[in-house]
């Protein structure tokens, strides 16, 4: 087994703790600041990853401001549980557990910490039998960390059923999953309009989608087209107001959880022909989460989808991560940079 840090950056064995982004109270992106934590120390079958970059995503934005609400049932009534946020990460193994087969020090690996966080910091601790893969080749490590989110794949294949001559609406196409959801989209045969702002019409229309709308000139619920299916990436809308964009059979899609949403997601599933549905794809478990990846992992190599980072901000400057994350036009995923190497 290799010494707890035999890293390529040259940390000495003697190292104990860690830099990371620390969250210990909810509120505004300035409540999450940087700060020294223990470093973790794998056990027999769990890897030490190196993090490079990992990305601040919409949940992580839950998790720091406790709202909606009722998110705190999973982060914390009071105050967070988990005070080092982050899921998805890319870096370099810095040791292995006894136990650990398909990894040595110094593979370049991407992958998701599932419900223990702690992305944002220096090192992680995951399992190998985790969420974790060798990275593909050709990506940097803030590429590689925008791939790991299986969310799109989740909701547009087992939720959606999604296939070859379908119309889907992606309403936030721009952002980190939406930009996932327009190439998965197309991937799987359907004709895809993407809603975002003007700033991201260029971008959408690259990964493949067959007509943009701009949100900001344009109601799509008044347009008086027809989908299959409606993915509400950014939650900005409804059940309610999307029912009539909805074809026969058709399906509403949402990542963003309401009180709405929970009652008429299995009302709907007894009455009528059309389906609202909202999923919590980072509560399936963990192998669920690891053939993902490999799914993904493969798409990109084939040239099926590609990485799209809005832009990085380093560890130091974490509370600029979340102002940007809160702002409107983003264009793919913020990635937070954790190490010397991107």
């Amino acid at each position: 087994m290799s010494s707890l840090f035999d890293i390529t950056d040259g940390a000495s064995a003697e190292e104990t703790v860690m830099r990371a982004a620390v969250c210990t109270a909810y509120g505004p992106p300035d409540v999450v600041r940087e700060a020294d934590v223990e470093t973790p120390t794998p056990g027999p079958d769990e890897v030490l990853v190196r993090v490079h970059a990992a990305t601040v995503t919409a949940a992580d934005r839950a998790f720091r401001s406790g709202t909606p609400r009722f998110a705190r049932l999973f982060s914390g009534l009071r105050r967070p549980k988990k005070t080092v946020l982050g899921t998805e990460f890319a870096g370099e193994v810095a040791a292995v557990g006894a136990a650990v087969t398909r990894f040595a020090v110094g593979d370049r690996v991407f992958g998701a910490t599932d419900l223990g966080l702690g992305a944002h910091a220096e090192y992680v601790r995951v399992k190998e039998s985790g969420t974790l893969s060798a990275m593909p080749a050709g990506l940097t490590y803030a590429e590689a960390a925008t791939l790991v989110d299986g969310t799109a794949l989740a909701f547009l294949r087992d939720h959606a059923g999604l296939h070859s001559g379908q119309s889907i609406l992606v309403n936030g196409a721009s952002g980190a999953v939406g930009v996932q959801a327009v190439q998965l989209a197309r991937h799987f045969g359907a004709d895809v309009t993407a809603v975002c702002s003007a700033a991201g019409a260029d971008l959408v229309t690259r990964l493949g989608a067959n007509r943009v709308v701009d949100y900001t000139r344009t109601d799509v619920t008044k347009e008086g087209r027809t989908y299959d299916v409606v993915f509400d990436v950014a939650g900005a809308s409804s059940y309610g107001r999307c029912r009539r964009l909805l074809k026969p059979g058709g399906r509403y899609l949402t990542t963003v959880p309401s009180l709405a949403i929970l009652v008429q997601a299995p009302w709907t599933r007894m009455v009528g022909g059309r389906r609202a549905i909202v999923a919590f794809t980072g509560l399936r478990p963990a192998a669920a989460k690891a053939k993902d990846l490999a799914v993904v992992k493969e798409l990109f190599e084939s040239g099926h989808l590609v990485a799209v980072v809005d832009r990085t901000v380093g560890l130091a400057h974490v509370a600029d991560a979340y102002r940007h994350l809160d702002s409107q036009g983003k264009r793919g995923t913020t990635v937070l940079l954790t190490g010397p190497l991107v």
